[in-house]
């Protein structure tokens, strides 16, 4: 009997998981993608001798990239290695404060009690508090499509229900911090993990408390090559599974015949599957490439997440005071997150992020020199003048860290490139730029997010960022596993 076919829009994290599930469920696979290179928005940039990572730089839950080289038979380490990062953050305050974050919650309370007065019992309540949250949310929400009623009607769903209380899911990040910590410095430090998805701590749920969890107790990581080191050892890995890629191919409609997908055209070529699964956004999927067939409005429209505006700089010096990862926090909050979520604009002190992992991979650039990733989150794309922003955004950010550093940077950056919304939106199809897709504010953005299947085009599914169950590289492998085993019951 010849193995059915299935067809993968996307080459992103997501669109590799799923296509290597489907090649060891028996699916010849084949990959589209419209750049050149894997990955998506887990993307690599080199220039004058500095290699950069341009998407994710902090990776949790690794165990979910070696659990697909399990399933093919193959030892992770000998492909993808990858150590704990301790410390893990290091947090500047315009006032001086400087806090360093340990990989233990008993050394990360002593830490916080120590420049910050909040007692350490606080900071270890908030990290159990977190740890519930996780426990209760993740089998429910997480592992499983919340879109098949059956999932509801089991142990894990109604211990989440009778445990609701504990989920915070009725007030805000904001809110529940301030009410347990009492101090600013802690309550904005721990704000600070609502950027991780692109949502806004005044108004997204407390629930997103438990990503300080997956950080600090599960553990962030450090992947050996940098990120985009994922990218490549999962492609070969598809590769060596059979899975075709055709990259340079960009698929302008999804084929659909008597309410079933039927195949796609690609660079103006037919070619026809079984299935099709797109790992591509779900507003460019309906809109792109289904423009004839009704799309779920409700979802599409919702509120999108914030963006970015990363500087690449390659800097002839090092800096002692820098870690791999660094957070110089905005010395007034909540008029930040009113001017990205209410105003559409940037405002002109806001926290700065700088990565620079040839801290931990000298090889990343020149002796003597480092290479800083340096990210402000900003708006999706409304139509700003994006062009003025990035100018006003770029001055604000070196004053800032001209103060913080005590030196003059600008003499030091030999080599530049820059990332705003709209690159993000051509080069990722994103819309409007949105890097984490809808926004995760409000109590019901959870339930909000679009299935990882259709349920008007029968063989049409979906897994990446901007479906169930979210973005970032852990939820796109979850969505990817969730997503073939729907095929596979379907299949069954």
């Amino acid at each position: 009997m010849e193995a059915r076919t299935a067809a993968v829009i996307g080459a992103g994290i997501g669109g590799l998981a799923v296509a290597i599930r489907l090649a060891r469920q028996g699916f010849r696979v084949t990959v589209f993608e419209a750049n050149d290179t894997p990955g998506g928005k887990v993307a690599e940039l080199c220039m004058d001798g500095f290699r950069f990572d341009m998407g994710p730089s902090i990776l949790t839950m690794p165990q979910y990239i070696d659990e697909l080289f399990q399933l093919c038979g193959e030892q992770p380490q000998q492909h993808f290695r990858y150590r704990r990062l301790d410390p893990i953050f290091r947090y500047f305050y315009t006032d001086g404060t400087e806090i360093t974050t340990p990989a233990d919650p008993q050394r990360l309370a002593a830490e916080l009690e120590s420049k910050t007065t909040v007692p350490k019992a606080k900071v270890l309540e908030f990290l159990n508090r977190s740890r519930i949250k996780m426990e209760l949310t993740d089998p429910v929400f997480l592992q499983r499509s919340l879109h098949q009623w059956k999932n509801y009607f089991d142990r894990p769903t109604w211990r989440g229900i009778l445990n609701f209380a504990k989920v915070e899911a009725f007030t805000t990040m904001a809110k529940a911090n301030a009410l347990l910590f009492h101090n600013a410095k802690v309550e904005q430090l721990f704000n600070s993990y609502a950027s991780y998805n692109g949502s806004d701590p005044y108004q997204a749920p407390a629930t997103l408390n438990l990503i300080s969890h997956y950080e600090i107790t599960l553990g962030a990581f450090y992947i050996e090559g940098g990120m985009f080191t994922i990218a490549r050892e999962l492609t070969a890995l598809a590769q060596r599974q059979g899975v075709q890629f055709r990259f340079g191919s960009r698929v302008g409609r999804i084929l659909v015949n008597d309410g079933r997908a039927t195949g796609l055209v690609a660079n103006g070529i037919r070619q026809d599957f079984d299935l099709i699964v797109s790992n591509a956004d779900v507003n460019a999927t309906y809109r792109q490439l289904l423009p004839d067939r009704s799309s779920p409005s409700v979802t599409l429209n919702r509120e999108k997440s914030s963006s970015v505006i990363v500087f690449f700089w390659g800097m002839k010096k090092e800096f002692p005071r820098l870690h791999l990862h660094n957070m110089f926090l905005s010395p007034d909050p909540k008029t930040e997150y009113e001017g990205i979520f209410k105003q559409g604009r940037v405002c002109d002190d806001p926290t700065v992020y700088v990565h620079v992992s040839s801290k931990e991979h000298s090889a990343d650039a020149p002796s003597g020199c480092e290479n800083w990733f340096v990210m402000v989150s900003v708006p999706h794309n409304t139509g700003q003048d994006w062009d003025t922003t990035v100018q006003r955004t770029r001055s604000n950010v070196l004053r800032r860290l001209n103060a913080q550093l005590g030196e003059e940077l600008e003499p030091y950056i030999t080599c530049e490139k820059v990332l705003d919304p709209r690159d993000i939106e051509t080069r990722t199809s994103s819309a409007m730029g949105a890097v984490f897709g809808n926004s995760s504010n409000g109590i019901f953005s959870a339930f909000l997010r679009h299935p990882n299947f259709s349920s008007q085009i029968k063989g049409l599914y979906f897994c990446g960022g901007s479906v169930h169950p979210g973005s970032g590289i852990p939820l796109c492998l979850l969505s990817a596993k969730i997503t073939a085993g729907l095929i596979g019951k379907v299949q069954a």
